[in-house]
């Protein structure tokens, strides 16, 4: 059987609430005592239960975070940066994988509620009124990472997707590119829905007509990128660029590319969006748009915290700069 609070407190000759006190940091203990409760609890090898701390403190330090795709490199690198915050601060988080699944994300919300989380770090891409009411009406903070609110309610830290998007087709159309495809992510998300009102703009900007059969609906895997450029090589005129919304579809663009013979970035350019490791890792190497992946969930994290200890909090919805990084997929 576990050893409880009883056991130590027999084992030291103090009462329980003593115990408690020594275990919660409470200074108002004797100093031989404090020694004779540590010894008690290293010698039976008691472990605090954090949720049974929780209930008389009300605080777990526990921080729940929900994502999409735990195998997903760019999710993966977020959840990396919240971890090392809460390290930090002393929080450790329980993470969940919801498969951007609407019912499922509300059950694990609601999961995290039942594990007296302190706190929850929400990513999604995007959030619906149903999510909106679900957060306003319990009793912890929630922060989205990556993760855009319409209505502005809930504190976020993003990128500006729109000008992301509308920065790379106005470097392409610098390098002389004037037929541009882009492979979107059919969740129209309201990340995915600025990407693409950035991308008209840009051509739009540039003076290049929008063609709707230049876009080509993705679900950011390897395999929509080969299906993605299959399909747009096949409109006349033929794209000279083709631009994604994630690294693993751009991946996916340029192998398809070279497996009809093709040459990146001599026939076809091509970039990216997130700078991931698979950037580096495919040749030629990606041009891509830098998404500061750890950076949203470090600063999601000390957001969160700053909530939590009742800090002041300048700014709730924030925007960490973005920037486009060259390599060998597109002309010099």
């Amino acid at each position: 059987m576990s050893v409880t609070i009883y056991d130590v407190a027999k084992e030291a000759n103090v009462s329980m609430a003593t115990v408690s006190r020594v275990i919660n940091g409470n200074t108002n203990v004797k100093p031989t005592t404090r020694k004779k409760v540590l010894a008690a609890i290293e010698d039976l090898g008691f472990r605090p239960n954090a949720v049974a701390r929780g209930l008389a403190s009300r605080k777990t330090t526990s921080v729940g975070v929900i994502i999409p795709d735990i195998s997903n490199m760019f999710f993966a690198e977020l959840a990396r940066g919240i971890e090392d915050i809460a390290t930090m601060y002393k929080y450790h988080i329980i993470l969940s994988s919801s498969d951007q699944n609407t019912n499922k994300e509300l059950d694990l919300f609601d999961n995290m509620l039942e594990k007296q989380v302190d706190g929850v770090i929400f990513m999604g891409g995007s959030i619906s009124e149903e999510h909106v009411k679900a957060f306003k009406s319990s009793n912890i903070p929630v922060v989205l990472a990556a993760t855009v609110d319409e209505s502005n309610e809930i504190p976020s830290v993003n990128i500006d997707y729109y000008s992301a998007i509308f920065d790379v087709v106005n470097r392409l159309v610098d390098k002389g590119e004037k037929q541009i495809g882009y492979i979107s992510n059919s969740s129209k998300s309201s990340i995915e829905n600025s990407k693409i009102q950035g991308y008209k703009d840009g051509l739009q900007e540039n003076k290049i007509e929008f063609d709707e059969h230049m876009i080509f609906d993705g679900d950011d895997t390897y395999q929509a990128g080969i299906e993605g450029v299959n399909h747009l090589l096949k409109q006349e005129p033929k794209p000279t660029a083709i631009m994604t919304s994630s690294d693993e579809m751009a991946l996916g663009v340029i192998h398809g590319a070279q497996d009809q013979g093709l040459h990146v970035p001599q026939d076809l350019s091509v970039v990216g969006f997130d700078n991931t490791r698979l950037a580096v890792m495919v040749r030629p190497e990606l041009t891509t748009v830098v998404q500061p992946m750890y950076d949203i969930g470090a600063v999601s994290m000390r957001l969160l915290t700053k909530v939590l200890k009742n800090e002041e909090v300048k700014e709730q919805q924030v925007i960490l700069p973005h920037r486009i990084i060259k390599r060998s997929s597109t002309k010099d």
